[in-house]
């Protein structure tokens, strides 16, 4: 209807509101209803030299104006026009009997035709059929007599001119941009056809040619539609819309107490909001229950369905919508799984002011169609008409009730559930849409997550280095060099950011809960030799397995600023040593002065003085020149041999952390 009115097409939709009784002839013959209805709607002309162009509605698309319709059936010097297909369907047994032409397509399609009145009537005169016979089969008999073709004067369109059918035939159609329309076009015949139909099993690939034809969105515009119909909620009179928010923790997952931050910080009534939480992962159930122990209360409800309760995932998902459907006052189902990074606080108000009359929206989808990867990088901006989406969607509750209405919508053979629910939602006649009208945020990997340590996250910084730079590197470290945020406090001596306070939190606590602190004493085993000149209390990096994340901190964040404040040298951060100190005054409280067996060393103090200690400290002899007040998260950088002979500080109270990399020995 959009392409039609777009084009001032005069339109009469035949059988409004009435029943559909024409069969499933997606699979099987049907369609019989359409030529009833045809029929009856014909006597109501009684301009009998009027043309009239028969289609299908619900999956067609209009690529030009009547103008152009008129001019290309009228060339054709017939009465009758209908459209041709590649395929024969439904009686194969009629092949022989269709007519050859010297080019293009043979057999009759019945979804689309233009004729004269006169012709028209005479065509459908006989017909006596059943709803659910096949239309197709009807004309294809009529078309495949001689003399019922010379009476009537039929033709097919079988270079598609006129007509576009999509099934058998999608290699020969391309989108065409030009002067702000877009056409389909036909290779094979290089033809640009006025009605593109996406009959049988092409149902996708129209709705992915309606994402551009015939000006939805073109290079010169961008989305023409994006901004019609929009729900303001801006200077909203009446409450915002209740939202049932549920969220499905399947798998262990990074970074799941970020979530729930995130969550927290959407901008949105949480008295309008309840919380679906399905939960199977055990290790992270305490993030779970303290996030709702600090903050359920401020949701109007929250349900909650523990590891305990042994429900499967597809359950899960049901029960997740109910929990939306059986409330009257629930609008919308806002679905995200828990590796969804929401960045932006205004998602879920963006995703109901954009208010599609089909309801779905999400941040991403896979089906690699021409336009995928212009659209996930953001090259062509819109809302966008897609097979599949997963992870992170908002659905109209009114759809719950009426065409998503069955209890089980995420079960398919074997689909996995987020396909399971799509292919059931197109099979309901329901679209889904994407935006990336907006930045929303991004995926997590969960691939190789492991859960054998404390702070599990902490070892992310390869499959996620995005999410572990936010969570464990100061924030403002990237405005070190903008901003000169790098200290000299001692000649040769670089001090600057480095680390959150999440961050020293994490490794103090790993490390603690590894708990096996070295002797001080000379003789050690886990280094080269078994001797070491100046020892301390510690724990490699190595013994908790934290030695290539270490290595990549180095070369992503120490080697930069190494590069810039010692002008000339080149390091690709080979450490041999890396280590976290434990100073306490009745343990170890400081240490002797030494060199370090190294180019240059980086010493990050991991938590604060006057804190959580007192004293402490760091003093070059040479320069006379002390570092008392280290401050938590940052780093010192500075040479280790010759030049800078160096002690630690006695720490008079209190546990004094710090960790240290002894860079290019």
């Amino acid at each position: 209807m959009r392409s039609a009115r777009h084009f001032n097409y005069t339109i009469k939709v035949l059988g409004r509101g009435e029943p559909w009784k024409g069969g499933d002839y997606m699979t099987t013959p049907g369609g019989g209803q359409k030529v009833r209805l045809l029929k009856a709607g014909l006597q109501e002309i009684k301009e009998e030299d009027k043309v009239v162009l028969f289609i299908d509605s619900y999956d067609v698309v209009f690529a030009s104006g009547p103008k152009e319709l008129l001019k290309k059936f009228q060339q054709t010097r017939h009465k009758v026009v209908f459209s041709a297909e590649t395929l024969i369907w439904p009686d194969r047994h009629l092949e022989d009997k269709h007519p050859h032409f010297r080019e293009g397509k043979r057999f009759l399609g019945s979804g689309g035709f233009i004729g004269y009145v006169r012709n028209l009537k005479e065509m459908v005169a006989d017909w006596t059929g059943e709803d659910n016979d096949s239309d197709q089969l009807f004309f294809t008999k009529i078309y495949i007599n001689p003399e019922k073709r010379k009476s009537i004067n039929i033709t097919l369109d079988n270079r598609c001119r006129m007509f576009q059918n999509l099934h058998g035939s999608l290699d020969e159609v391309v989108l065409k941009f030009e002067d702000g329309q877009v056409r389909a076009r036909n290779v094979l015949y290089d033809t640009l056809p006025v009605v593109v139909h996406g009959n049988g099993p092409t149902k996708l690939q129209i709705n992915y040619l309606s994402n551009y034809i015939p000006t939805v969105w073109t290079f010169e515009t961008g989305c023409s539609v994006c901004l019609e119909d929009l729900r303001p909620l801006l200077g909203l009179k009446s409450e915002y819309p209740l939202v049932v928010i549920g969220i499905f923790i399947q798998q262990p997952t990074p970074f799941v107490s970020v979530f729930f931050e995130s969550l927290l910080k959407l901008e949105y009534p949480k008295n309008r909001l309840k919380l679906f939480i399905y939960n199977q992962v055990r290790e992270i159930h305490f993030i779970t229950y303290s996030f709702l122990k600090d903050h359920g209360k401020e949701y109007q409800d929250v349900k909650v369905i523990g590891p305990e309760e042994n429900m499967d995932r597809v359950a899960s998902r049901n029960l997740g919508l109910d929990m939306c459907r059986q409330d009257k006052d629930c609008e919308y189902f806002f679905s995200m799984d828990i590796e969804v990074v929401l960045k932006n606080k205004d998602t879920l108000k963006i995703l109901i002011e954009q208010n599609d009359s089909a309801g779905f929206h999400a941040d991403g989808y896979y089906a690699r169609s021409e336009d995928y990867v212009d659209i996930v990088q953001g090259r062509r901006v819109g809302v966008w008409n897609v097979p599949y989406l997963a992870k992170v969607y908002l659905v109209k509750a009114s759809l719950l009730h009426e065409e998503l209405s069955d209890n089980d919508l995420f079960s398919s053979g074997t689909l996995d559930l987020d396909m399971a629910f799509c292919h059931n939602a197109r099979n309901k006649g329901v679209f889904m849409y994407v935006t990336n009208m907006h930045t929303f945020g991004r995926m997590l990997s969960t691939e190789n997550y492991q859960m054998s340590h404390l702070h599990n996250d902490l070892w992310q910084i390869f499959e996620n280095p995005k999410d572990w730079e936010e969570r464990y590197i100061h924030e403002n470290y990237t405005k070190i060099m903008r901003d000169k945020l790098i200290e000299t406090p001692c000649p040769d001596v670089y001090w600057f950011p480095l680390f959150s306070d999440i961050g020293c939190d994490h490794i103090v606590q790993e490390m603690e809960n590894f708990g096996q602190w070295s002797g001080g004493r000379n003789t050690d085993t886990r280094i080269q030799g078994g001797y070491e000149n100046v020892p301390t209390i510690d724990i490699h990096m190595t013994q908790i397995n934290y030695e290539k994340e270490w290595q990549k901190l180095l070369l992503d964040y120490i080697a930069p600023i190494t590069e810039t404040m010692y002008p000339g040298y080149y390091t690709k951060c080979i450490s041999y040593l890396n280590f976290v100190v434990r100073y306490k005054p009745d343990e170890q409280p400081l240490l002797t002065p030494h060199h370090d067996a190294s180019t240059f060393t980086i010493n990050v103090a991991l938590n604060s003085k006057e804190i959580d200690y007192q004293g402490g400290g760091c003093r070059f002899i040479r320069y006379n020149c002390s570092v008392e007040a280290p401050r938590k998260g940052w780093a010192l950088m500075h040479p280790g041999r010759l030049t800078h002979y160096h002690e630690g500080l006695r720490t008079t109270a209190g546990t004094r952390y710090i960790a240290v990399s002894f860079v290019d020995p």
